[in-house]
């Protein structure tokens, strides 16, 4: 008696897996999945004189009479230094000063210090007719005056941080946003063939904020958007960079 063998079923062909172009771990999986970008006024590189004039409002407070007393006339000394740094801080509001330009002026106001220095050491009766200019050069500031100026200030920085919240761009790995407006108006471009491009303008303000200039090119635009004064540039670059060039994987598993 025989016995009859089942025929074999064909094989069931195995789903071929998609292989990943990029290996775990990558930079590819740790691309951010969106990116803000505000541009902010140029009134936020004024820091330093708000911080020096709070300083300067506590020195002041703490000290009392004595700021113009036994101290050594320190109300005139601290009012002299608060007027040079907050003239510092409008020059560097004012003008651009680029890598070049920064060198030339720096180069420059040394020349210029090191000849007033050599000058008046050979010939000192030169300060006699500029000596009473600079006794009559007296500022005074008490604690109120710096107080109130860092007050103002303050709220200058609040509204500006308030109008930010209602003006900012998004970038996604597929589309540009630009969130406008105090009713969220929303605007969309094409991004996966975003071009970006990076400036750095003036070196006093990327020392102060890391700031510049970035420009986004959209393919679907005929126009760039230009954003200025973009907070850590060199990383929100980085980060759109990773993003953009990111590729989108996906792993399966072949079915049983």
């Amino acid at each position: 008696m025989s016995t009859d063998t089942p025929a074999n079923a064909p094989a069931t062909p195995p789903v071929p897996p998609v292989i990943a172009t990029a290996p775990p771990n990558s930079d590819a999986e740790a691309a951010p999945s969106s990116i803000y970008l505000v541009s902010y006024p140029k009134i936020i590189f004024l820091y330093p004189t708000l911080i020096f004039a709070f300083l300067s409002g506590l020195l002041m407070w703490g000290l009392g009479a004595d700021a113009q007393g036994k101290s050594g006339r320190v109300e005139e000394i601290v009012s002299l230094v608060f007027l040079m740094l907050a003239a510092t801080n409008l020059v560097v509001l004012s003008f651009d000063f680029p890598r070049t330009t920064s060198l030339t002026l720096f180069f420059g106001f040394s020349a210029v210090v090191m000849g007033l220095v050599l000058l008046l050491t050979n010939r000192p009766d030169l300060i006699g007719p500029f000596k009473s200019f600079f006794e009559l050069l007296k500022p005074r500031a008490n604690a109120p005056f710096y107080f109130l100026f860092s007050f103002l200030l303050s709220v200058l920085y609040m509204v500006v941080w308030l109008l930010v919240r209602f003006d900012y761009w998004e970038v996604r790995p597929n589309e540009l946003l630009h969130h406008h407006g105090f009713m969220s108006d929303l605007e969309r471009f094409s991004a996966p063939n975003l071009r970006i491009s990076k400036e750095i303008n003036d070196v006093f303000e990327y020392m102060l904020l890391r700031s510049g200039r970035l420009i986004l090119h959209p393919t679907s635009e005929p126009r760039a958007f230009v954003l200025e004064n973009i907070i850590n540039i060199n990383r929100k670059e980085a980060q759109i960079t990773k993003m953009l060039g990111a590729l989108q994987v996906e792993l399966r598993t072949p079915k049983a």
